[in-house]
């Protein structure tokens, strides 16, 4: 059998790259590996290492490879760009801009640093330089969809919602595939007062992908008509689904606060903190509210929809078991199980309540407590029951949570917090514990 043809350094690493691109990470890993071996310190194997390694989720190690190639080779403006995007996923803010900086210095022209570099201005409130960067993003790139999309957002904090929907819909005109991008330009429609805009998008959305979910929600939504007493299934998953990888980035540059204020509601039951307790976690996503639960479990269960989120959720090492599945179906079977469930910010896809409530008050053991958020109902159309938004969530009236849980049999004590920021203001949440009696 003849030998394999040699290949120079640079066509391995022209492979590593090829090998990026196409998925194949762990190749790409192999490959640049092999030319360190042959030629330690090469500065391109070192940065593609680098970057094989933060697509594996080593982002620490990521970073010092990528460090590495930059002293043997300073000068390259994408290595700076991708070191900043990883430096960004480590929540080093300051070392992020100082990147992205570099990379602009070094190529003016580089659009991607532009947009990212204004990401990181807009959540440090600089909203004036942010703009500035999107635009120059847009200047260089006219065909740059997410620069749009963030300069969207600045025009919406800064209240000028008109030019906010323009550059919306110029988002979405060059990613017309992108379902929130037809989301986000329906929001704004309803945030300047145009529904019928709003809805009229919504159905066109709906003639060019016909049953889309995403679609039939956001058209519910802005149009009042034929809303749904809950989220279609299929429309949570794929919301969650599809923002898991950044779900809790997001969620911090939002001030989110339902986890905690769970927490503090749990703490506040009485409920003992030794590690006696069966505890569910309903629509626990990432498991953010997991090892605040933690200390109070014997075993702890986490229940979501989105396989994407419960991958992260089991990252945290904190759940004794994983359920992919829709939660008012899973309480129904699950009977006396629990002595505390807890759901942060999950309920807001619910509208009508009664199902939920009902199998929870089953599920729970008695003396057990039920604790959750929900949005707020502040307009007067909705004070009695609940609403759904624009936005795709519902908010409900403290008197009609109460009303429900009492009726199932449980004791409510409810009380009111801000659950986080959106467009700069805050989100009215109600945080409920609600007691199941003990029989005598």
């Amino acid at each position: 059998m003849p030998a394999p043809p040699e290949i120079s350094v640079d066509e391995a690493v022209a492979l590593a790259i090829d090998s990026l691109k196409e998925g194949r990470v762990s190749d790409a890993a192999a490959i640049c590996r092999r030319v360190l071996d042959v030629t330690p310190g090469h500065a391109d194997a070192l940065h593609y290492s680098g970057m094989a390694a933060y697509r594996e989720g080593r982002v620490a190690e990521a970073i010092a490879l990528v460090r590495q190639s930059l002293a043997s080779a300073p000068a390259q403006p994408d290595w700076h760009s991708n070191l900043g995007i990883m430096l960004q996923a480590q929540d080093d803010v300051d070392g992020a801009i100082a990147a992205f900086q570099r990379a602009i210095d070094l190529d003016p022209a580089h659009a991607n640093a532009h947009n990212n570099l204004g990401v990181l201005l807009r959540v440090s409130g600089r909203l004036t330089e942010a703009e500035a960067l999107y635009r120059s993003a847009i200047a260089l790139n006219p065909d740059y969809a997410d620069a749009y999309h963030n300069l969207a957002i600045v025009l919406d904090l800064t209240d000028r919602a008109p030019e906010a929907a323009m550059a919306h819909f110029k988002a979405l005109t060059l990613q017309p595939e992108n379902p929130n991008a037809w989301r986000q330009l329906a929001l704004a429609y309803c945030l300047i007062g145009e529904r019928e805009k709003a809805v009229q998008l919504c159905e066109e959305w709906l003639v060019l992908y016909p049953g889309n979910p995403h679609a039939v929600h956001t058209l519910a939504a802005c149009s009042g008509r034929d809303v749904p007493p809950r989220a279609p299934d299929a429309y949570v998953e794929e919301v969650f689904d599809s923002f898991a990888e950044s779900f809790e980035a997001k969620l911090e540059k939002l001030h989110y606060r339902a986890p905690g204020l769970v927490a503090s509601a749990l703490a506040a039951s009485g409920a003992p903190a030794r590690g006696n307790l069966d505890v569910l976690d309903l629509g626990c996503g990432t498991g953010l509210c997991g090892p605040l639960l933690a200390p109070y479990a014997r075993r702890l269960v986490g229940v979501d929809l989105s396989r994407g989120m419960l991958q992260h959720a089991s990252g945290k090492g904190v759940y004794h078991e994983l359920v992919q599945g829709e939660l008012t179906a899973y309480l129904a079977q699950r009977a006396d199980a629990y002595d505390v469930i807890v759901s942060a910010d999950t309920l807001v896809y619910f509208g009508a309540l009664e199902p939920v409530f009902a199998a929870a008050v089953s599920a729970l053991r008695p003396g057990g407590v039920f604790i959750f958020t929900v949005e707020e109902a502040l307009d007067p159309a909705s004070t009695q029951t609940y609403h759904l938004q624009p936005h795709g969530r519902y908010t409900h009236a403290p008197s009609y949570v109460e009303r429900l849980l009492v009726t199932v049999g449980l004791h409510p004590a409810i009380g009111r917090a801000e659950l986080r920021k959106e467009s700069g203001l805050p989100v009215a949440g109600l945080v409920i514990r609600a007691t199941k009696g003990v029989t005598s």
